[in-house]
């Protein structure tokens, strides 16, 4: 059997389907979506410090729509294309962009390129989308979900444009901290995701063919006066996707430990933590280095002629 150049690199067994399902229900995600609204708006700040005017705008990973508001009123003469690899997300995140269909319709008078914003269900790491036919890949607290994401960003470069922009955060290997001490005093089995470091996306991003990407991390703390208000937070962010997470419930005595484990975690002012690690991740789309052929591609500058 010959064994492929570059394997594909496995996140964790994250089942797909499993995801689908995990968040075919809007309204058991809604009660966690402060801390997207959160890091959007810190992922926004860093996006205003790149300046760029796309055309074509990917939301990869738009959930029930809330960046695409924020997108659209960034470039609102760009195409903003929304995906998500829940149907019912996107049937949820028609609302947002009913909410912009007057703006859309004015704009497309006023403007010969397509503008306004469309919805797409897909895998993000198999785009329904033509090579380099989008300036800004955004991505907001979805990357973690995918098992391959050096599949991933090899499909998002695919449809950036050269010199085009990906920004996108994503968990961190800290994040659930609490949770994971808390479930080991249960059993044994996975009960969280075992998120990737930054310093691996950031080898493969530049495997898929990124140029300088960068990097950086902090971390935020949500507290609570109760566990189950932690555990509900915890539910409400997606669960627990993966293929070896244990099976049925975990039993009055179970669910007794985990909350006794959680308890004895309390902090000074009588809270609970919950931490999250966040990845913040930019990189452009460099022009390429070979031909199709394979053939080196070397630019030459000439010298300016005096005045």
């Amino acid at each position: 059997m010959q064994v492929p150049a570059n394997p594909p690199k496995f996140s964790a067994p994250i089942d797909l389907e499993r995801v689908r399902a995990l968040f075919s229900r809007p309204e058991r995600i809604l009660p966690s979506d402060f801390l997207r609204r959160e890091i959007a708006s810190r992922m926004h700040e860093r996006l205003e410090l790149v300046k760029i005017a796309p055309r074509r705008v990917l939301d990869a990973g738009c959930g029930a729509g809330a960046d695409l508001e924020l997108l659209q009123k960034d470039y609102p003469a760009a195409h903003i294309l929304g995906l998500d690899a829940s149907e019912a997300m996107v049937r949820g995140a028609r609302a947002p962009a009913s909410r912009l269909a007057g703006l859309n319709q004015l704009l497309q008078r006023l403007i010969p390129a397509k503008a306004g914003v469309d919805l797409l269900c897909g895998d993000f790491a198999d785009l329904p989308l033509a090579p380099g036919s989008v300036d800004l890949v955004w991505s907001n607290l979805a990357l973690h979900w995918h098992p391959q994401p050096d599949r991933v960003f090899a499909e998002w470069r695919r449809v950036l444009r050269v010199d085009s922009l990906l920004m996108f955060s994503c968990f961190g290997p800290d994040t659930f901290k609490e949770l994971r001490a808390a479930f080991n005093d249960v059993d044994l089995a996975p009960h969280a995701l075992p998120f990737v470091d930054m310093h691996d996306f950031g080898d493969q991003l530049v495997e898929a063919g990124f140029s300088t990407p960068v990097l950086d991390m902090e971390t935020i703390t949500v507290t609570y006066s109760t566990a189950e208000a932690l555990l509900a937070d915890v539910r409400a962010l997606g669960g627990n996707p993966l293929s070896t997470r244990r099976r049925g419930l975990l039993g009055k005595g179970g669910k007794a430990t985990l909350l006794a484990a959680l308890e004895r975690m309390r902090r000074p002012d009588g809270k609970l933590g919950l931490t999250f690690e966040i990845i913040y991740g930019h990189a452009f789309r460099p022009a390429p280095r070979v031909t199709s052929k394979g053939e080196a591609i070397i630019r030459f500058d000439l010298p300016r002629k005096p005045r």
